[in-house]
């Protein structure tokens, strides 16, 4: 009995396989095609486009200084003051200035009474020599002396005109139109010639500075370029590139350019945030196609296409560039072809699969 007990599950179990097996034979499983994520292809002019984030700043920045030495007793202006032409910045103690033009005024004081004197003996001795009573030596003495005379009054009125233009300089003054961005001195300080008190920004001309990486040196040359404000970034402004540097910075490897802001009116504001926009024409219709489409296993990029018939082909192409979203096929598809967007890294040439448009 326990023999028999212990059979009767097995022979249940024989059944059952015996029978999926019969029902297997009659019914067989089909093969399910994989699905994939498609894209038909569509060509187009592409226009491509990348944003820099700049600082606008004015055309021209002069750091004013002295053209003396001295001390400065007061500063008139601040950061952000508007200036004019001729208006006073800083001054320096005039004091040892007024000195050296009282001093100029003494020796061209003493030189005119000279040139006097040595002119009079020159007219007495012309008639003692006309006359015959004086030597023709004694008359060029008499001569040369008026001569250095005349000499020494000349050194005096350059020395007094001099002397004068450095009591002007103590008065430092705007060279143009424009407001001050910085202040580099202040009053009680003892300045050498030419040390920078204060930075003017001139009036006229504004400028978008950005940094540009290596890869947009040559298309900056050629790209159409628009300037945005932060402060109303529905208003864009035509610019033009002015100057690109010829050296990179050595910190960030990026190049220094400056974008003319044309017909840019008191709303640009000198050290606002701007955008600038480079945008370039594509020169061959481009197809947009997502990143994940595109596959490189080391020959080149490449493509799965879905054909007629439902299989999978691995079609090499050309991208003439990667944007943050899509890269830009040139070449290698044609107008209408299903191209998989996702997962092509699993897929193997002649693969079977069913197309899934993406919406």
């Amino acid at each position: 009995m326990p023999a028999l007990i212990t059979l009767k599950p097995m022979a249940a179990l024989a059944l059952a396989l015996a029978v999926a097996g019969c029902e297997g034979a009659a019914h067989p499983v089909s093969h399910l095609e994989r699905p994939v994520q498609v894209q038909r292809v569509a060509f187009a002019r592409e226009q491509s486009s990348r944003d820099f984030v700049g600082v606008v700043r004015a055309r021209y920045e002069t750091d004013l200084g002295f053209r003396v030495a001295g001390k400065i007793v007061t500063r008139v202006v601040n950061v952000g003051d508007r200036v004019q032409a001729d208006d006073v910045v800083a001054r320096l103690d005039p004091r040892d200035f007024k000195l050296q033009v009282e001093s100029a005024e003494a020796e061209l004081s003493a030189a005119t009474s000279s040139l006097a004197q040595a002119a009079a003996d020159e007219e007495r001795y012309a008639t003692l020599k006309s006359r015959g009573f004086a030597a023709v030596a004694d008359f060029d003495r008499k001569k040369a002396a008026r001569d250095e005379a005349d000499g020494r009054l000349e050194r005096a009125k350059r020395a007094l005109e001099m002397a004068r233009n450095q009591l002007a300089y103590t008065d430092l003054k705007a060279g143009a139109d424009g407001v001050i961005t910085a202040t580099l001195a202040e009053p009680g300080q003892v300045v050498a010639i030419g040390q920078p008190v204060a930075r003017l920004a001139h009036r006229g001309e504004k400028e978008a500075v950005v940094a540009l990486p290596e890869t947009w040196l040559g298309e900056a040359r050629t790209s159409r370029a628009t300037v945005r404000l932060w402060s109303d970034p529905n208003r864009a402004f035509t610019a033009h590139l002015r100057e690109l540097s010829p050296q990179a910075d050595p910190a960030t490897r990026t190049y220094a350019a400056r974008f003319t802001i044309r017909d840019a009116d008191d709303s640009v504001v000198l050290g606002m945030t701007a955008t600038v926009t480079l945008t370039r024409a594509a020169d061959a219709p481009v197809a947009k196609l997502p990143l994940a489409a595109v596959l490189d296993r080391g020959s080149g990029p490449s493509v799965f296409v879905v054909d007629d018939a439902g299989k999978l082909a691995l079609q090499p192409v050309k991208v003439a560039s990667f944007t943050q979203e899509a890269a830009l096929v040139t070449d290698g598809v044609t107008d209408g072809e299903k191209v998989v967007t996702l997962g092509v890294q699993k897929l193997v040439t002649g693969t079977k699969v069913r197309a899934v448009e993406t919406p």
